[in-house]
């Protein structure tokens, strides 16, 4: 279900809770170690990471799943870290991957020194706290060194669902409403960005993504194909989610990636 809380401008998804107990089975599908090895295949993280961050220098994934981003940050000659609350996931990247840098750790308490990262990875992470982020951006701050990036990904607000919001498609929240089965936010852009600023960030570049998701989401009459190449690994399936990707991202991209800079203090 998804309902639009007007007074957060923000969508609320209701499904099942995200609990460490659920991404701990959701991860444990299908060929696990295959499935940490393609994170050295992930050209979005690769790119953003290469364009800002130095060889060798010292990066945080906070909420690592399966830890395929801190695989691939480590193959490609970075100092990675990972942190997840999963504690069965942990432990099986350990097993398998045991010269991982991965713990079971909160990312609104971590357990690193002030000022020890140059970059922190935060993908899809924000939008699963009902009581907001902002203790996670306050150990953002203190974990990350002056002058260090912080790359955050969120589904948010683009112009197609904004403009259904506008139209009526959503129906509005209700007060009271239970939130035992609450998944995830769709947050808004904006507020987001000057949430982030007030923790001493400045905002240098955003790229919205994942249009495939973002269209099939949003239009009903779409999903049933659009879902099949959502979920095919076939080279014509990659090509579409490519082709999506480069045409509809600024009008109905899923996802967006902001890139911070922390301040020199």
């Amino acid at each position: 279900m998804k309902l639009y809380d007007k007074e957060n401008n923000r969508l609320v998804i209701l499904e099942q809770k995200s609990t460490s107990e659920f991404w701990d089975k959701h991860w444990d599908e299908g060929n696990f170690i295959e499935k940490v090895k393609r994170g050295k295949n992930n050209r979005l993280v690769k790119k953003f990471t290469i364009k800002f961050l130095k060889s060798g220098t010292k990066i945080l994934e906070g909420g690592c799943g399966i830890g395929q981003n801190v695989y691939g940050l480590s193959q490609w000659g970075y100092n990675a870290y990972g942190v997840d609350f999963a504690e069965n996931t942990v432990k099986k990247i350990s097993k398998e991957f045991p010269k991982l840098k991965v713990s079971v750790q909160d990312v609104r308490n971590l357990n690193f020194p002030d000022n020890f990262f140059d970059g922190y990875w935060s993908l899809g992470v924000i939008e699963h706290f009902w009581d907001g982020y902002s203790k996670i951006l306050e150990e953002m701050k203190r974990v990350l060194k002056p002058r260090s990036y912080l790359f955050l990904t969120f589904p948010y607000l683009s112009p197609l669902r904004k403009l259904k919001i506008q139209l009526g498609f959503y129906e509005k929240i209700k007060e009271g409403i239970k939130t035992d089965n609450f998944y995830e936010f769709i947050l808004d852009e904006e507020r987001v960005k000057n949430n982030v600023e007030k923790y001493g960030f400045k905002l240098k570049l955003k790229y919205p993504f994942d249009a495939t998701k973002g269209i099939k989401d949003e239009i009903s009459l779409l999903n049933p194909f659009l879902q099949k190449i959502y979920n095919s690994q076939n080279i014509l399936s990659k090509g579409v989610r490519f082709l999506n990707s480069l045409l509809f991202s600024r009008i109905a991209g899923h996802v967006i990636l902001l890139i911070f800079q922390k301040d020199e203090r």
